[in-house]
């Protein structure tokens, strides 16, 4: 395993309980003593809980729960989503990263969690990787009075597991691993969900084969992984070794080329026919409209329902077209006919529509079927209004629908990430 071993000096940084932390900041509050929710409690009781306080986490409150699941004798205080507010936050706080690293030496992995490689910065600075870390955490502590913890490995991917394991817990919430104490810090790791990379599923997977903590994993016949899960079965043996080749410097170089476009959004209450045929087709419209943004179109839709937490379960299916598309009523007939084979009649909470199979837009064939002029038109039409949203914002122009009690359209253009601006 020696020669598949890197040894930098990695950061991954995580801002603790973020979306909390940015609401006590600006309250001028502890976030360690003060029961904070961000939640909106006009969508009702079972609206998603987008952060708690790391007070509220210190006393077992999962960070993404129902409102409704929160614990009444408390005193919790809610604040409302302000997604602008937190982007501004994290924009300000990579901006502090950048003035110890360069722009090649970060990897923003989400808007609170980055890796940071000073391997080469650590002599400039004439401090270890703990101390340059300790310096990077206070600064930011220090601007915006945002905590955050810091996982430190030879590789991205111990840096992680350092950060997920050990950091949160420790008194200046810093970890180090080293590839010497993977037998004593990660192989004792269990449940193998805890482990970055191995989720409930695969879990179970590998329980069924008698492993059951990271160790087990690492001491497994790596052939039997890989004839079982192909090159994730290798890649989980490496991992449960410590062993990432990935280079921050080398993410920076990859622009993502985007394999798909998808929409989902969880609704306010629940949904039943022929209401939510409005939200399937809002969701059609969003994702054709990025198809032709892009220059794109389709080969294959894919569409998901989950129903509500009282019945449980849902389904998620796709269909090849004919054709590659980016038209907005081909997409929304496919998922038409999707929900119309699986649908069973249970409340609907949860939609998902999403694009993939993806090709640059070229000539189009038109089948004997295929009302070629009506085609053109459509696509014509929707080529203005997007130039018209482009130009005057998503809600300038609407289809007619839109002002049914049943669409969440104009109501989700006015916020990010599906929360309120």
């Amino acid at each position: 395993m020696d020669q598949y071993r890197l040894h930098r000096h990695i950061l991954c940084i995580d801002l603790k309980s973020f979306y909390a932390s940015v609401e006590c900041a600006l309250l001028d509050l502890d976030p360690f003593e003060t029961p904070l929710v961000v939640a909106d409690l006009s969508r009702g009781k079972g609206s998603i809980v987008l952060a708690v306080s790391p007070y509220l986490r210190m006393r077992g409150m999962p960070g993404r729960c129902r409102i409704y699941e929160l614990p009444t004798d408390l005193g919790i205080r809610f604040q409302k989503p302000r997604m602008q507010t937190y982007l501004e936050y994290a924009t300000k706080i990579i901006e502090i990263y950048l003035r110890f690293v360069s722009e090649e030496d970060i990897h923003v992995y989400s808007i609170d969690e980055v890796f940071l490689d000073v391997t080469t910065y650590l002599k400039y600075y004439g401090k270890s990787d703990v101390e340059l870390a300790q310096e990077i955490l206070k600064t930011v502590l220090f601007e915006t009075k945002i905590y955050a913890t810091c996982g430190i490995g030879p590789n991205m991917l111990m840096a992680k597991l350092a950060l997920d394991i050990e950091s949160k817990k420790a008194p200046d919430f810093i970890a180090k691993w080293t590839y010497d104490d993977i037998p004593t810090k990660l192989w004792p790791v269990t449940p193998l969900s805890k482990m970055w990379g191995i989720g409930p599923r695969m879990e179970r997977n590998l329980n069924a084969l008698g492993l059951f903590q990271v160790g087990d994993i690492a001491h497994y016949d790596i052939r039997v992984l890989k004839k079982k899960y192909g090159v994730l079965g290798a890649e989980l043996y490496h991992h449960a070794h410590g062993i990432d080749m990935s280079l921050i410097q080398d993410r920076q170089k990859v622009k993502s080329k985007g394999k798909s476009y998808g929409v989902g959004q969880t609704l306010f209450h629940d949904y039943y026919p022929p209401d939510v045929f409005q939200i399937i087709m809002e969701m059609a419209d969003d994702v054709a409209s990025r198809l032709r943004k892009s220059g794109r179109v389709s080969r294959t839709v894919a569409f998901g329902i989950a129903y509500s937490k009282e019945t449980g379960g849902g389904f998620a299916r796709q269909c090849t077209l004919d054709q590659p598309t980016s038209n907005a009523s081909v997409i929304y007939d496919s998922c038409r006919r999707l929900f119309s084979d699986h649908y069973d009649g249970r409340p609907i909470r949860r939609v998902h529509v999403a694009v993939t199979n993806l090709t640059a837009q070229g000539p189009y064939q038109f089948s004997l079927f295929e009302d070629h002029e009506t085609l053109i038109k459509e696509h014509d039409l929707f080529e203005a209004v997007d130039a018209i949203r482009h130009t005057y914002g998503k809600n300038s122009i609407t289809r007619a629908s839109s002002e049914l009690e049943s669409s969440t359209f104009k109501a989700r253009n006015t916020r990010i990430g599906g929360h309120n601006a």
